[in-house]
Order: C-alpha cells, then structure tokens, then sequence
C-alpha cells in the first residue's frame, strides 16, 4: 500500500483528512448521478424492492458511510483506500443487478476505473479489478445472471449526465493535481538551484551559468572575471567557536558577497567555505576593486554567535579564459591565484597572469 506522508509545516490531522474528503464530494456526485441510468434499467426490468433498496444504500446512504469510515480509521488514507476498493465492488455488483445492460453496465465498470486512476494512488485500478470481478459474481449468483444487455433511448439519455458532468469533475480534479505538481517541482527546481545556508547559487547551478556565460564571452568578445573567495581558517572557527557560528560566518559572508556585486553577476557557494563570483562585463582591474570590497566587508564583520571573531577572507582572481579551454581551467586559474593569496599570509587578494599570481595585500 502506498503511504501519504504530510509535507513539512503540514498539520498530519489535516492532512491525513484530504483524500476522503476530496473522494467523498467525487463519490457523491458520481454515485448520484449513476441513480439515474440505474433507476431507469430498474424501472424497465420492473425490479424488486430488494434493487430499489440497495440502490438507496449505493448512491445516498454508501458516500456518507464511507467518509465516517474513513474519518475514524487509526489512518484515514488507508481507510479511503478500503473505500475506494469497496467502491468497486459496489459497481461490480451493478452489472448483474441490471441484468448486463450493456451502455449503463460498460459505463459503470469503465468510470469506476477511471475513479482509481485518477486518484494517483500507485496500481489501485490494478488492485480494484479482481474485487470488481467478484462483486459482479456474487451479484449473479444471487440474481441467477440474468441477461437484458439491450439498451433503450430512455436509458441512453439517462446515462448523458454521469458520462458529461461526472467525466468532467474528475478531469477538473486530476487537472488541480497535476498543476499542484507542477507547482512543487517548481519550488523542488528552485530550492536545487540554491545553497540552502545562504541562498546563493547552488554549485552546479553556478557552473551552468558560468559555462554560458564562457561561451557568451567568446562570441561576443566581453570581458569578463572569476573571483574564488575563501574564508581563512574555517576549520578553526568550527572547532573554536562552534558549526552555528561558522554557519553564521557563511552567511554574513554570503551577504557581504551579494551586497558587493552587482545584479548582473553571478555568486554561487562551491562547497564548505569555498565560494565563487563571475563578474561580467568586468575587466581585472575593476574585477580587482569589487574583491578589495568584499574582503574588506567581511574583515568589518562582527558575529553576534561569537564576539571575538574576526573573519576573513583569500580572494583569486582570473579573467575569462579561451572557451576550448572550458569552465575547469578557468576555475583552475583562479584557485591558484587565490592559493598563492593563502601561502602569503591570507587576508589577500591574488590576480592570476599566466603562470604567476599578482598579491595584493591588506
């Protein structure tokens, strides 16, 4: 049986409540609607009192019955899904009871399965079949299977509502799920897209967007610069201070990243205390004073969590590369920059040329 675990905030009462709700307002619609096909082929067959009333339980006593049902199950998604199967046997038993009528009794089994298929409930219409099957035997073994598979223009008419208005609930209610679902892998694609401590860039979508913006540089003929930002003895400030504090650190870091460059530019976090800025339309040298900025910033910083902290940050820079040569050597460029900004001390920025890397110190 599939499970139906809440979404994150979700109240697990409420929650728990919606499917036999949702299907309740379903059935009460399609079970009422099927009274009219089935009273007619009644009406025609001169049924007994026996048809009248079990009809009387199927479409107006069995929906209100189910929902209490389900409401009290220890889990109401399981007990909707009992339901739901019992559902079927109730259509099952139909066919036989209306003496096969053929348009009223294909309609029946066909919406019934329908109604499964689109709860979204893993392999229920599978499930549903054998019970459906059985629900019709032992109607018929009970009425004799009796065959009246004709159906009149008074039947036909009556089967016109269930068939237009029920076809369309359902398809408006499988309609509202697929845009929810829609909905959430959206907001599963943007959450991908993002660090979830600061809100910048997740690494591979950075990477996505700086290998466009390589090629972007090449056809054009733009300027454009990687700065790799590191911040010093990370290591230290995890086991000195506490993981909240340097939490606190990639986020104040974060901010001052983000309020340093501009709208156009593109900041991602690489991993761990490693983070990445493609500037655009940005030559070395005023690439240069955005890092000055940003190390600055975060050397003014001052973190609530620990109040002798004193952060700061190594900075490489490299301008954009040759496309053949790709987005790894130009990320390889700037890491050595901003390596020979550590071996000398930290706190530093280093712009690559060529082979060496040019420090700039506090």
């Amino acid at each position: 049986m599939p499970s139906d675990t809440p979404p994150p905030g979700t109240d697990p009462a409420r929650h728990a409540q919606r499917l036999p709700r949702r299907i309740h307002r379903l059935r009460m619609l399609g079970m009422g609607l099927a009274a009219l096909p089935i009273g007619m082929v009644l009406m025609e067959n001169q049924a007994g009192a026996g048809h009248w009333g079990f009809l009387l339980f199927t479409t107006v006593l069995w929906p209100q019955l189910a929902l209490w049902l389900a409401l009290r199950h220890r889990e109401p998604f399981r007990g909707e899904i009992r339901n739901l199967l019992l559902d079927s046997i109730l259509a099952g038993m139909w066919v036989p009871l209306m003496a096969f009528n053929l348009l009223p009794s294909v309609m029946l089994v066909t919406l019934a399965t329908v109604d499964k298929i689109s709860t979204g409930i893993d392999r229920l219409w599978y499930w549903s079949l054998p019970l459906m099957l059985a629900g019709g035997i032992a109607a018929g073994l009970a009425t004799g299977f009796e065959l009246q598979p004709v159906t009149s223009m008074a039947v036909m008419i009556a089967c016109l509502p269930m068939l237009l208005i029920h076809s369309i609930a359902v398809s408006q209610a499988s309609y509202r799920l697929v845009r929810k679902v829609k909905r959430q892998n959206r907001q599963l694609d943007e959450l991908s897209r993002r660090d979830t401590l600061t809100s910048l860039d997740s690494r591979r979508h950075w990477q996505e967007r700086a290998s466009a913006l390589l090629e972007q540089c090449a056809a054009t003929g733009d300027p454009a610069t990687l700065l790799m930002i590191d911040i010093d003895h990370f290591k230290a400030i995890n086991d000195h201070h506490g993981h909240a504090a340097g939490d606190d650190v990639l986020r104040a870091t974060a901010d001052v990243i983000r309020h340093s460059i501009r709208g156009q530019d593109d900041a991602g976090r690489l991993g761990g205390d490693e983070f990445a800025v493609v500037l655009r339309h940005t030559d070395v040298e005023a690439a240069a004073t955005v890092a000055r900025r940003i190390r600055e910033g975060v050397e003014a910083l001052r973190v609530q969590s620990a109040p002798g902290l004193r952060p700061t940050v190594s900075l490489g820079l490299a301008e954009a590369m040759a496309p053949q040569e790709g987005l790894r050597a130009w990320m390889e460029a700037a890491d050595r920059a901003l390596y020979r900004a550590k071996s000398a001390g930290r706190n530093r920025l280093a712009v690559h040329d060529g082979l060496e890397a040019a420090i700039d110190t506090p």
